[in-house]
């Protein structure tokens, strides 16, 4: 039993040893890497060169071969990126850093050296940079504007309807593409805008349908819309005849005819007969007709619909 107690105790120690051991193993690489990540090292590292502010018609060619190599000097700590990601990104603005020639970019790296020395972060030191000058070829396509349609279909709950138009945040957009695609191309559409029951203010994000090979910026719109209380209100107004040979004498019948008309609620006390014109057009009689049609030329910008309750006008030649 004795025996048996002094191998159990030994056995303790020795695995309280082994694992004190282990720990002070670790703590010791641990100080090592540490000591190693403190000092200066010299190391090449690569540079992207990405260009910024590009024209949406510009389409870079080999992308892939735009890159710098540099050598720095940098802490251990600043490089262990590097060991993820074997480049680093840098930003150039092609509006104002390159110098631009026919399908071809120019960076002189040796005059914006600066430029690559900010973005790197003071922790780095740049020794040397090849090569001096960069090239970024690119090609160009074709573009132009065209409106923009918004597809709807919008229901508004009773009594309620839109103030105005629809207000969209930009009237027409760009196409890129080759010249033969974006010519057979005169408009753009949006994706639908369905909405039911609305009683409140629109104001929707939409995207713009795709079109094959052609590229569109931008590439989604905001459409608007004040929503209001409407309501139906009548009106009477006097009848023109425009467009009648002066030596010709007529009577037509009736001299008034009645307007419906639909407005919102804050301008319906507001609307007046002399707001409205209706004509009758005698240059555009048919041969032995007898009637004019009536036509409201003139209404108020805010009255959204107006509708003739006399469908024609009667009219015989004195």
């Amino acid at each position: 039993m004795k025996g048996n107690s002094n191998f159990k105790i030994s056995e303790y120690i020795q695995r309280r040893n082994v694992k004190r051991f282990s720990i002070f193993l670790s703590m010791a690489f641990l100080f090592l890497v540490i000591s190693k990540l403190s000092n200066d090292y010299n190391q090449s590292i690569k540079l992207k060169i990405q260009l910024t502010n590009v024209d949406d018609e510009i389409i870079i060619v080999n992308d892939s071969l735009n890159y710098l190599d540099a050598v720095v000097q940098a802490k251990g700590f600043s490089l262990v990126p590097f060991l993820f990601k074997d480049y680093k990104l840098i930003l150039i603005d092609a509006d104002k850093d390159v110098s631009t020639f026919q399908n071809l970019y120019l960076f002189d790296v040796r005059r914006h050296k600066f430029l690559i020395e900010r973005q790197l972060s003071k922790s780095y030191k740049i020794l040397s940079l090849k090569p001096d000058s960069l090239f970024v070829t690119y090609t160009k396509r074709a573009s132009k504007f065209v409106p923009v349609v918004l597809n709807k279909d919008i229901e508004f709950s009773p009594g309620y309807d839109i103030f105005g138009t629809h207000q969209l945040n930009v009237d027409s957009v760009k196409i890129v593409g080759s010249e033969n695609k974006i010519r057979e191309v005169s408009r753009v559409v949006t994706e639908e805008l369905r909405l039911s029951d609305v009683k409140n203010t629109i104001n929707q994000t939409l995207r713009i349908e795709k079109i094959p090979d052609i590229d569109i910026f931008p590439k989604q719109v905001n459409v608007s819309a004040e929503v209001m209380k409407f309501t139906e209100g009548t009106i009477e107004s006097s009848i023109a005849i425009v467009n009648k040979p002066s030596e010709l004498e007529i009577n037509y019948f009736p001299k008034n005819v009645t307007i419906s008309y639909y407005v919102d609620l804050d301008n319906f006390k507001s609307v007046q007969a002399s707001d409205f014109k209706v004509e009758c057009d005698f240059a555009l009689l048919e041969e032995g007709q007898s009637f004019f049609i009536p036509k409201v030329v003139k209404k108020p910008d805010f009255v959204k619909r107006v509708v003739l309750k006399q469908k024609r006008i009667d009219f015989i030649k004195l």
